[in-house]
């Protein structure tokens, strides 16, 4: 008979004007993976939160057990010492420190009164072998890649004697490979007795990895499915989410391509001094009115940089070649060039590069182009409103309002929010660069209702995607980038996902 690990019971957090969680209650078993899904500002990773001592007791409602006591967490140090370890989306390491001083940090062997340093690199590595990251220890945490420093934080998480192991989105941000080792661990720990919480948007991970699935909407507990039942199925897990059935999460879209061609690249090259070598070789590409293309391959393939490159290059590459809007060649100094040309780019990272999180929603939106709202250098705050009510009708920005903090919305009412600030500046091409990155399945149909609006209305955008059934989904035609180079160009009847994977390895 399996035994209780975590119970939540009736948990219930109010912030001003949002009640964003209502009467909760959560039990994980031990020696299970139980993942936690909803759309986002569903709840999770607030209940989370609340586990982990940020929101304290006595700020929320209810009662958190482990092992059957009673617990009352003032500070995430509490939670640690009982045996918790939550890892967040965004890792909280220390770029530029060893990877031994950040596996160990708060937790420093000494020798007397000093570190024992040779004790701390072998306890680090014998951690790093747990978590089968072969990297030397001594390595900058900044010299990683994203997937290696999540891995680190396992490592970290793991030195504390950790219980629970409670991981919020820990694939968002990684490529398949990486994707497939972070679950493959996560199962390793199941053995050796380590109870893990996974929220995830990816379904497939979900049903591929959980013991036991509980969905949240709407701040409160839908339903808790067991997967030995077989209940744990994308179809049931999307309508238990969202409330509804979404059949096909790509919704059709009807009008015709134009033949116009609006944005065309012919032998583009880029060369990054920074990096001393060549990120884009012999590019050549056409963009038509009213389409939208897909721009696939595997990370680091060039794909963010060729955006980057045509949206006024801010990454300083060297270019050659020709760029052509509506048939006029085109030099861009700099993205304001681009902007005044009608081009828009909206970022992979919208925490980092697209959006100032501790701004309001009004004011992220007309960041990109003030002088709409401007007359001789003054703001016309009530112009501000207007233009960010409109927006958040027409996208359906979940806020009370738009003076809410970025920094305060879900991550899909933030993609929103980026998406909203490049519409500002009325662009006739939009470069999104992985849309639907770390939001849930409800908040992607929005988005991909919103693309197909803009493409009927005639705008053309260029969808860099990891995700391959979004690019077969919604693209009209692929582009497929691979070391560089365009490795191929697919329309929407013949492409496939073998056929794009083949490109992207060549």
């Amino acid at each position: 008979m399996s035994k209780t690990i975590l119970e939540m019971k009736s948990i219930s957090k109010t912030f001003p004007g949002v009640r964003a969680l209502n009467n909760v209650s959560f039990r994980v078993e031990e020696g299970e993976i139980h993942c936690l899904v909803g759309e986002n500002g569903a709840g999770k990773s607030t209940l989370m939160k609340v586990l982990s001592g940020v929101y304290p007791f006595g700020d929320y409602e209810g009662d958190i057990l482990l092992q059957g006591e009673v617990q009352k967490f003032r500070h995430i140090s509490d939670s640690e010492h009982a045996g918790i370890a939550i890892i967040y989306q965004e890792l909280a390491l220390f770029p530029e420190l060893t990877v031994y001083e950040n596996i160990l940090m708060g937790q420093e062997i000494t020798k007397g009164l000093a570190i024992d340093w040779n004790e701390t690199i072998r306890k680090a590595t014998e951690m790093l072998a747990t978590v089968r990251l072969k990297v030397n220890p001594e390595m900058k945490i900044k010299d990683l890649g994203i997937g290696q420093q999540q891995l680190v934080e396992i490592a970290k998480a793991l030195c504390k004697d950790v219980k629970l192991l409670i991981l919020d989105e820990p694939t968002a941000a990684l490529n398949e490979d990486d994707a497939e080792n972070l679950l493959s661990l996560i199962l390793e720990l199941k053995k050796k007795g380590i109870t893990s919480v996974l929220i995830s948007h990816r379904l497939k991970e979900v049903i591929h990895i959980a013991d036991t699935v509980t969905v949240l909407r709407d701040g409160q507990t839908i339903c808790t499915l067991d997967s030995k039942s077989g209940d744990v199925s994308e179809a049931n897990l999307i309508k238990n989410m969202v409330g509804r059935e979404i059949n096909n999460i790509y919704p059709p879209r009807s009008h015709a391509v134009e033949p116009v061609v609006v944005l065309e690249i012919k032998n583009w090259n880029g060369y990054d001094p920074k990096l001393g070598r060549t990120v884009l070789k012999e590019m050549n590409l056409k963009l038509h009115k009213g389409e939208i293309i897909g721009i696939a391959g595997l990370m680091g393939s060039g794909r963010t940089e060729l955006a980057k490159s045509i949206f006024g290059n801010p990454d300083r590459y060297h270019l050659q070649g020709e760029l052509l809007i509506k048939g006029k060649k085109v030099e861009f100094k700099s993205p304001r060039d681009a902007i005044a040309a009608k081009l828009a780019y909206a970022s992979e990272d919208r925490k980092g590069n697209g959006l100032i999180l501790i701004q309001d929603i009004k004011s992220n939106i007309s960041l990109a182009k003030l002088e709409r709202i401007s007359s001789r250098g003054v703001t016309d705050q009530n112009l501000e409103v207007k233009f960010a009510n409109e927006f958040k009708t027409s996208l359906n920005i979940k806020t009370p309002s738009v003076e809410q903090r970025v920094s305060n919305l879900s991550g899909g009412n933030q993609q929103k929010v980026s998406i909203a600030k490049w519409l500002f500046v009325e662009p006739e091409v939009l470069i999104l660069d992985e849309p639907s990155r770390g939001i849930d399945v409800g908040a992607k149909f929005e988005i991909y209702t919103i693309m197909n609006r803009l493409v009927e209305q005639g705008m053309s955008i260029i969808m860099i995607s990891s995700e391959l059934p979004e690019v077969l989904g919604m693209s009209d035609r692929i582009y497929v980038v691979s070391a560089g180079r365009i490795a191929g160009e697919l329309s929407r009847s013949e492409a496939t996902q073998e056929k794009i994977m083949h490109m992207a390895t060549q």
